[in-house]
């Protein structure tokens, strides 16, 4: 399987790895509704739905299904931020629905503006690394030889603050394979190896690196 190939398949799964691990969000921010005021309250409560929704789309069999099911979440995102415009955890719901919909450049910007100030501050050290991750992802679909440069940026953020991701690792070293970094690429593929000795996408890797085409 060529390199584009394989990078398409890693993306299509990895990018489940950061909404599931959202789903801690509502459980953490529905503990701080005591003391907090009504208006976050209601935004925790339109991110819940909208978070419920982005499930049922990305289980969805049906296509159609699955987009209107999308467009309902980022609906569900937007009441949120109306009532609560710097919380990164529905900026990230948005982007993910935005994501499964195609809308890959407005995803990024959502994530952008997720991981700026002052909405960043909101995001734990790990959650922070997912979103780092997904926005690496989004830059290498959207244009991956003109923003490589900044999903290896991003990447690299994204494992000194969850060392555990071996799908970031993965990526890593794709982008690295892209650049002509054989030895970095190489490094990045065995750490993902190291956190999830049976990475499929890893071993590839390291077989491209070990077995180049000729010519």
């Amino acid at each position: 399987m060529g390199t584009d190939a394989m990078l398409q398949l890693t993306m299509l799964l990895l990018t489940l790895a950061l909404f599931f691990g959202m789903l801690n969000f509502p459980k953490k921010a529905l503990t701080k509704l005591r003391s907090r005021g009504r208006t976050t309250a209601l935004s925790n409560r339109h991110f819940v739905q909208g978070a419920q929704l982005l499930a049922r789309a990305r289980s969805a069999r049906n296509r159609t299904t699955s987009i209107n099911l999308a467009k309902d979440a980022v609906f569900e995102a937007d009441k949120a931020l109306s009532l609560d415009p710097k919380d990164a955890a529905s900026l990230i719901l948005k982007a993910l629905a935005l994501d499964l919909m195609g809308h890959k450049s407005s995803a990024l910007r959502s994530l952008d503006a997720a991981l700026s100030p002052p909405a960043v501050k909101s995001l734990s050290e790990r959650e922070k690394g997912d979103a780092l991750f997904k926005r690496a992802e989004l830059h290498v679909a959207v244009n991956k030889r003109r923003r490589l440069d900044s999903a290896v940026e991003d990447l690299v953020a994204a494992v000194r603050l969850s060392s555990d991701n071996a799908k970031a690792y993965c990526l890593l070293g794709q982008c690295y394979e892209m650049k002509g970094m054989s030895d970095e690429a190489r490094k990045a593929f065995d750490q993902a190896l190291r956190v999830d000795p049976g990475s499929p996408a890893a071993r590839q890797g390291l077989d491209r690196l070990a077995h180049p085409p000729s010519g």
